[in-house]
């Protein structure tokens, strides 16, 4: 299976990071290929709303960056695993907009199949997930995506904190445990 990790967090090697690659790692052991983009690192505008990607028979965004081959990608894709740090709530901002972006008719044309949630955050309280978790959910139901789980850690304040968890290894026996 072709599975493409997209990568909220700006810090490399923070405890999103991590968790990502102890998923790809997983999924690696059982032979499959896992394609890595780190949001913070590709040029990726918001969406503007302009729908001129609706209009377009190529279905191309007239905002030229880095999104283009953020398409290609998905295109390849089987299943996709949204990694993010949550701030306030909610999934980073260099994330969504890769997110919001995928309000094109180009999202039709993606064959993937499943998706996985990985979630860090600071708090320790309760709730700190819901809102992401709602939205995860939503998105996969509308595109009728199967949930191949979610691994969401609280209470990691500093940098390599997951590292004292038992995070990482849920999330390579999450990867591992793909059909």
């Amino acid at each position: 299976m072709n599975i493409l990790i997209l990568i909220g967090s700006p810090r490399n090697n923070g405890n999103t990071d991590l968790l990502a690659q102890a998923f790809a790692q997983g999924a690696e052991a059982k032979g499959h290929k896992a394609d890595v983009i780190k949001v913070g690192e590709v040029n990726v505008k918001p969406c503007m709303g302009c729908n001129m990607c609706f209009e377009d028979n190529e279905m191309a965004c007239v905002q030229k960056d880095d999104m283009q081959d953020v398409y290609a990608r998905m295109k390849n894709a089987d299943m996709l695993v949204v990694a993010s740090p949550v701030y306030f709530y909610s999934i980073s901002a260099q994330l969504k907009a890769v997110i919001d972006r995928c309000h094109n008719p180009i999202r039709d044309t993606f064959n993937i199949k499943k998706a996985a949630l990985l979630l860090v955050g600071a708090s320790s309280k309760p709730a700190i997930f819901d809102a992401a978790l709602a939205e995860y959910k939503l998105c996969i139901d509308y595109f009728g995506i199967e949930d191949a789980g979610h691994v969401l850690v609280g209470g990691m304040k500093a940098k390599g904190d997951i590292r004292n968890s038992d995070a990482l290894k849920k999330a390579y026996t999450m990867g591992e445990s793909l059909e």
